[in-house]
């Protein structure tokens, strides 16, 4: 029995080449990789649905944490970035590399993806799904079962080990081709496109490049960054800012030796994070921004609560920011006229 070390993001893609290869009984060992750009906050072992669903029909799953290599692609890109921030290829590269790295481990006999061939503009034409098997050191075993019959047979196919008459021929980025195989095979539970990678999302992109713009970013940074609306003080201190409920709930998570808590005194409104070697200025600024965005009135002072973190809680009181230094303040790409 053949063995197939799957690469799988939990999508519909992934989900119907680990299907198909089972069909045929081909045993599958699946891959999911945890980027720290995941739209989630990122929690060791964290399994996002449909790789859970992947798991509950009995196929093993190892993760392996891409964190520290996501800031390293980020900073020096081989290969350059897609529309926005994304090192798409780099990233595949180095994926693929994992998972020949547990091919060996496992003894399996090739590697294979969910790519479809035409999909994405950057990783997913012909000339890219060739160079990042070439340079994973996977020339000729990575498999693409749901767009095998427009690319060229890979070894697997060649020697038997599966049969390529039962593999697909899909391409281009509708999706209508995959949902119909999904109900053939009996798959429901699988999301929405969504484009997955923060970094292509403009916002978060420009958030990240102005970030480096000041820093080296690390990954509290990064997280921090998935999180409200942030703000760059006069004095280079960052402040994030919770755009509702439950971002104040995951900023509690964040917070850091060196950081500064700011609440509104017995009033609704965000929690801010303060983090930067931030002057008393921009403490006040930082105050005034959370009465701006809680319920406070435009001029009016209030009481607002600032605690650095392991350090003494004090009251500061503060005036309301206006809109004009709010908006000059917030980080966000700039509307085109």
């Amino acid at each position: 029995m053949a063995t197939g070390i799957g690469c799988i993001s939990g999508g519909l893609d992934s989900q119907l080449a680990v299907a198909l290869l089972r069909k045929q009984g081909v045993e599958v060992v699946a891959l999911h990789v945890q980027h720290l750009w995941h739209p989630g906050l990122m929690e060791e072992g964290a399994k996002p649905p449909g790789v859970r669903a992947i798991e509950s029909r009995g196929v093993p799953i190892r993760l392996v944490n891409a964190t520290e290599a996501d800031l390293e692609m980020i900073r020096h890109p081989a290969h350059g970035f897609g529309k926005h921030l994304n090192p798409c290829l780099d990233c595949r590269i180095w994926t693929l590399r994992q998972a020949k790295r547990l091919m060996e481990e496992e003894k399996a006999d090739f590697v294979f993806t969910g790519e479809v061939l035409g999909q994405r503009p950057m990783s997913q034409h012909r000339g890219a799904l060739a160079m990042v098997a070439k340079e994973a050191g996977l020339e000729d075993l990575v498999l693409r079962p749901l767009s095998a019959k427009r690319l060229p047979p890979t070894k697997p196919e060649r020697e038997g080990k599966v049969n390529r008459d039962l593999l697909m021929g899909f391409s281009g980025r509708t999706r209508k081709p995959q949902m119909a195989l999904a109900a053939e095979l009996g798959i429901s539970e699988y999301p929405t496109p969504a484009g997955g990678c923060l970094l292509t999302d403009p916002g978060f992109a420009f958030r990240l490049r102005e970030l480096m713009d000041h820093a080296a970013p690390t990954v509290a940074d990064v997280e921090l960054l998935k999180v409200g609306r942030h703000f760059r003080l006069a004095d280079g201190s960052r402040l994030a800012l919770g755009r509702r409920h439950e971002d104040n709930l995951l900023m509690e998570k964040l917070f850091q030796a060196g950081d500064v808590r700011l609440e509104a005194d017995r009033m609704a409104g965000p929690t801010g994070l303060l983090r930067g070697k931030a002057s008393e200025e921009s403490v006040s600024v930082a105050a005034g921004l959370i009465l701006r965005y809680g319920k406070a009135r435009a001029g009016e002072t209030h009481p607002v609560r600032v605690e650095p973190v392991g350090g003494e809680r004090r009251i500061l009181e503060a005036q309301t920011a206006d809109d004009e230094l709010a908006q000059r303040l917030i980080i966000r790409p700039k509307e085109k006229a």
